[in-house]
């Protein structure tokens, strides 16, 4: 099975994925049951964007674990807020294709900044994915909720995320604070390395967000920014032959989220069942994202089609977009991947012979 399919249906290890899989869930579900009840889902982006904090507690250690989340947790909030004030000053949204493109633009610039912040200030899951998801989904409505109240909602939920992150002192035969590791310092070649690496994010963000605008007219799509998510996902991997496989893993994993997400569609539950969806979707993401990236799509893309579209309600139009944007960022992106492989061999080529 794992020779011939890539390994689609192999898992990996697991390293207690199931904490913080319970930890995501959680961190996503008490804020939206919080708006459902005060009648905000308005809030709704904010607050699962925020709850992306979560993520980034697979870190050993307590004092590590909080000192991760809250780098992550700033920099989630940083970018909300410039999402926020680019969709009301810099994003045209009276003339959708004049915006779409500003949007385009402005992910582009995003996903580059932010892949080498998360490079200098070490956090994992690397890469600006998140990053680039929140932007531009935020950056693209029309209508923002008052300011205060949008930021209100996104730090409540990332302190959040961030005590959850350490809640496990409190039960008995917890390894309790401990102090944290300070790693040593980056290398010249590492910092090097993380510069190339944002380029390459600007190169596969900025080219399928293009393509994707350029063929918006003729596909009748509407979510370029899809496109640039799906294209940055092969850029993380330690060989060539992995990234491929991610890319792959991506889309066929969103076919098959597809079919999910439309009988999701078919039975229209009410809003507090969808919330409660998105929480055990949240949770099913995690549980696999380390250990096999196809079956995680399978959970990711409902978890973020339903994020994108129950305060507007849910429609098969989503699942038009999901598919052809997805199709389009993966295959530049595995582009982006092979044109990497090939400048890294001449780099190290010319490195090893300057005078050749």
């Amino acid at each position: 099975m794992s020779t011939k399919f890539g390994g689609l249906l192999t898992l990996g290890p697991a390293h207690d994925d199931h904490w913080i899989a319970l930890r995501t869930g959680i961190g996503v579900f008490l804020p939206l049951f919080a708006l459902l009840a005060t009648g905000r889902l308005d809030l709704m982006v904010f607050v699962i964007f925020g709850a992306f904090t979560g993520v980034y507690g697979r870190v050993p250690g307590y004092a590590n674990r909080l000192v991760a989340q809250s780098k992550a947790g700033a920099l989630f909030l940083a970018v909300i807020l410039l999402a926020v004030l680019s969709s009301s000053y810099l994003v045209d949204h009276v003339d959708p294709n004049r915006g779409a493109w500003i949007i385009v633009a402005l992910t582009t610039g995003v996903s580059g900044v932010c892949a080498v912040v998360v490079g200098l200030i070490r956090l994992r899951p690397g890469g600006s994915l998140f990053h680039i998801f929140a932007f531009a989904a935020i950056a693209s409505m029309p209508v923002q909720p008052p300011l205060l109240e949008s930021m209100g909602a996104a730090l409540a939920t990332v302190l959040l995320a961030i005590l959850i992150g350490f809640s496990g002192m409190a039960f008995p035969g917890s390894a309790g604070w401990e102090r944290r590791t300070v790693p040593p310092a980056l290398s010249g070649n590492v910092r090097t390395a993380i510069w190339w690496e944002a380029f390459f994010y600007v190169l596969a963000a900025g080219l399928a967000g293009s393509i994707a605008n350029l063929l918006s007219p003729a596909l009748s799509t509407g979510h370029s920014y899809w496109a640039m998510v799906a294209a940055v996902v092969p850029l993380v991997g330690h060989t060539t032959r992995h990234r491929v496989r991610r890319g792959i893993h991506r889309v066929l994993g969103t076919l098959t989220g597809i079919v999910l997400m439309a009988a999701i569609i078919a039975f229209q539950p009410p809003v507090w069942v969808l919330l409660v969806m998105v929480g055990l979707l949240q949770v099913c993401a995690e549980l696999f994202i380390a250990r096999n990236y196809f079956i995680a799509q399978i959970f990711v893309t409902p978890l973020a089609l339903m994020g994108a579209s129950i305060g507007t309600g849910l429609n098969s139009k989503l699942l038009y977009d999901r598919v052809l944007e997805t199709v389009i960022g993966a295959v530049f992106g595995i582009a982006v991947v092979l044109l990497g492989s090939l400048f890294g061999t001449w780099y190290k080529r010319r490195t090893a012979h300057p005078g050749s």
